[in-house]
């Protein structure tokens, strides 16, 4: 290990990683995806294991971004049971090697590259995927993902109001209030999901749910819903009907969602869907494939999150950190 490595707290990530960054890390990412060019194992290609102890999931990923960017691995794990303490639920370390002689380049808070790389993934989701004039959005969840999720539509949407939910009326009262004040624009909390759904164009599920929270019988025409919380075969926050009502279904890589997306699982055992319907996220941003066809159609996204965000995320970090004189 050399003297120069990159140790990079919570805090010091937050401030090197700003939106538009992560925004742009997670652009390239699935560019690089979509285009054949990122570097990550073949299935499974993460490794997701639940605890026989808990309700806990373990997860590690590795990657490597281009030639230029050396690999990355990131080791964590999935608390459900921290939102109670107000604690983020996923907790993570990353590690990058140098892209020519492997050595450590830098060890950084991976939780942090977590919140802001999959909030920044779906606002690339919403800016592909949703009609230009979407300006409604719907949060399911009200933790520390769900408000990253705000902040990074509201970069590339002009949002002009927001609509919270969670189980939790104390907690997603304080979301609401909080994301007015942030984005200066219309935010409540309501009593049921359906009420936050209900007549918005943008819909964001951000929980650890292991049964529906959005129903497809809700959702307006034109409308484009994201779910990150889906992440494992045992967890949709979707039901079968969005699936059905989807024009489209989007996914970040349609191998690894078939083996974990919850609902993605779901359609595919009940013949919803076949693989061949499934779309990359970077097919859509190169043009390989079409989602949306028309301002009416409802189009579903669905991320388990792959290594490769990581690696475009933490090599943002890196060189920010690099340009900032460390």
């Amino acid at each position: 290990m050399t003297d120069d490595v990159l140790f990079l707290s919570r805090d010091r990530v937050t401030a090197l990683l700003d939106a538009d960054t992560a925004i742009a890390s997670q652009r390239a990412a699935f560019g690089a995806l979509g285009a054949g060019g990122a570097s990550q194992p073949d299935l499974p290609g993460k490794i997701m294991h639940p605890s026989r102890f808990d309700d806990s999931v373990v997860f590690a990923y590795v990657s490597r971004l281009s030639r230029d960017t050396g690999a990355v691995a990131k080791f964590g794990s999935v608390n459900p049971g921290n939102a109670a303490a107000g604690l983020p639920s996923v907790h993570a370390v990353i590690t990058a090697l140098d892209p020519v002689t492997g050595e450590l380049v830098a060890v950084m808070d991976g939780t942090a590259v977590t919140t802001l790389r999959t909030a920044a993934a779906s606002a690339v989701a919403f800016d592909a995927l949703s009609t230009a004039d979407s300006a409604e959005l719907a949060l399911i969840g009200s933790g520390t993902q769900a408000l990253a999720h705000a902040r990074a539509v509201a970069r590339v949407r002009d949002l002009k109001s927001v609509r919270v939910w969670s189980p939790n009326p104390e907690r997603r009262a304080r979301a609401a209030e909080l994301l007015a004040a942030e984005l200066g624009i219309a935010a409540e909390a309501t009593g049921t999901p359906r009420e936050a759904v209900t007549g918005a164009s943008l819909v964001a599920a951000c929980t650890l749910s292991t049964t529906p929270v959005v129903r497809g019988a809700w959702l307006a025409p034109g409308c484009t819903v994201v779910s990150v919380g889906s992440f494992e075969p045992a967890r949709s926050e979707v039901d079968a009907g969005v699936v059905r009502r989807a024009a489209a279904v989007v996914v970040d890589d349609p191998a690894t969602a078939a083996e974990h997306a919850g609902p993605v699982v779901d359609a595919l055992r009940d013949r919803l869907l076949s693989r061949e319907d499934l779309i990359g996220l970077g097919q859509v941003l190169t043009g390989a494939r079409t989602a949306r066809t028309g301002p009416d159609d409802i189009v579903f996204y669905n991320s388990v999150g792959l290594g490769v965000q990581d690696a475009a995320a933490a090599w943002a970090v890196i060189h920010a950190a690099r340009g900032a004189g460390r």
